[in-house]
């Protein structure tokens, strides 16, 4: 049994504020028992795919630079696994939407890297990343083995099949979502992505309208956080979808054997059939 802690909050207008902010976050969550803390999709600043403006390039850092070292020290005095979604800063002039994984001893096992990336009107990301170029990496944390799929990520079942087999147990899924097309896709893809790859899923997203930042461009982030178990299943209420919250779960891990005992997934798969799933 792991505790887990998401988080979803909104823009404040500056990055010391939110960096301070997702500190306390951390801190209160590590009070209640949380033995890891997932927060939304680039959690220290606006959601900037609203507009495209070079003038937030300068949101990005390393994947090992000061605010990753920060959330290492305190995963280190918390004794809490941390999952961290940045701006990350490869070289001047690549970047990607990130997220860096740090061990509850502060240890900075890696970085995933966004694999897919849209697009479309308010979210125009490929003016601001790179795809990511580290494939779908699973890490052995002190909660265990653990993945991660950011926001556009979910609407692509191959990807949350390939931390399947790699043996993830629970997969993080920080996001930025708003009204629209997607709503009823954000009851769905995570549910049936556990169930279909039994493993928890750890969800979190953005809340709020950040107009302090954009004005009549901005968007309604409508929370909604959620837990769901590896038989599709949400792991108690769905978070506030007006409000900033910290939703923390008891998570069975023993109710991955369970599910993959029970239906033999894996077992009854059938590569050697999907060939045009690859096909360029």
């Amino acid at each position: 049994m792991v505790r887990v802690a998401v988080t979803q909050t909104t823009w404040t207008g500056d990055k010391e504020s939110m960096l301070d902010k997702h500190e306390q976050f951390v801190r209160d969550a590590a009070g209640q028992g949380a033995e890891a803390i997932s927060f939304q999709e680039l959690f220290y600043g606006p959601y900037f795919g609203i507009t495209q403006d070079k003038k937030y390039y300068a949101f990005a850092e390393a994947a090992d630079g000061p605010i990753v070292q920060r959330f290492q020290s305190l995963a280190k005095e918390l004794g809490i696994v941390t999952i961290l979604p940045i701006y990350e800063e490869q070289m001047q002039g690549v970047y990607y939407n990130s997220a860096v994984v740090v061990d509850a001893d502060g240890t900075n096992l890696g970085t995933y890297r966004k694999n897919h990336i849209p697009h479309v009107a308010n979210f125009w990301e490929k003016f601001y990343f790179r795809p990511g170029n580290l494939g779908w990496p699973v890490f052995d944390t002190a909660i265990g083995r653990i993945g991660v799929s950011i926001c556009y990520d979910r609407h692509f079942p191959e990807g949350w099949r390939m931390l399947g087999l790699a043996g993830a147990e629970i997969v993080f899924n920080p996001n930025a979502s708003k009204p629209g097309l997607s709503n009823r896709l954000w009851e769905l893809e995570q549910t049936a992505a556990a169930g279909a790859n039994q493993y928890f899923v750890a969800v979190s997203n953005r809340v709020g309208r950040e107009d302090n930042e954009y004005g009549d461009e901005a968007v309604d982030f409508y929370g909604s956080s959620y837990f769901a178990d590896p038989q599709g299943n949400y792991v108690g209420d769905i978070a506030s979808r007006t409000d900033e919250e910290i939703l923390i779960r008891d998570l069975d891990l023993s109710l991955v054997r369970e599910a993959r005992d029970n239906f033999q997934f894996y077992r009854d798969r059938r590569p050697d059939t999907y060939g045009t799933i690859t096909a360029p």
